[in-house]
């Protein structure tokens, strides 16, 4: 799936998630957030960037299941704006003009199924952007090891 295709459906789900909040924001402006939201230091839409800072962030386990082909386990708004920081909630929320805890809730339905959307088949189809082998027998060590 392509990087805008991802944001389309990311958008699309943000807005289910946040229900009539979402009347008041335009779909480009959540596009445009979400995939700042998403990138990396550098400024690039980068989901490997997003998966790691969550599995760094305790929930590996959780983000397996959005990998994997089963049921997508889920994330509580408090437990994302506390991984992705809660500057950058709030930097989100902002832009779109809603509070940070309906942004924190809607981003909770929206991540799981852009990875979900973005490993279609079970598989690491991300391997490439997270660094090879070698950065997925790490990520796999934050899924499963988690961090002492």
């Amino acid at each position: 799936m392509e990087m805008s295709d991802l944001l389309q459906e990311g958008v699309k789900l943000f807005k289910n998630n946040i229900g009539d909040q979402a009347n008041n924001v335009d779909d480009n402006s959540i596009m445009n957030a979400l995939g700042e939201l998403l990138s990396n230091n550098e400024g690039n839409f980068d989901l490997s960037h997003i998966i790691s800072s969550l599995s760094d962030g305790g929930i590996g386990k959780i983000i397996s299941s959005w990998i994997g082909t089963g049921e997508n386990e889920p994330v509580d708004g408090n437990t994302l704006a506390n991984i992705l920081g809660s500057d950058k909630i709030s930097s989100f929320a902002k832009k779109l003009g809603i509070d940070p805890n309906t942004a924190a809730e809607g981003l909770s339905g929206a991540i799981p199924n852009i990875v979900d959307k973005a490993t279609p088949d079970g598989s690491t189809s991300l391997l490439d952007s997270i660094g090879g082998l070698n950065g997925l027998m790490d990520m796999a060590g934050s899924f499963f090891g988690g961090k002492s």
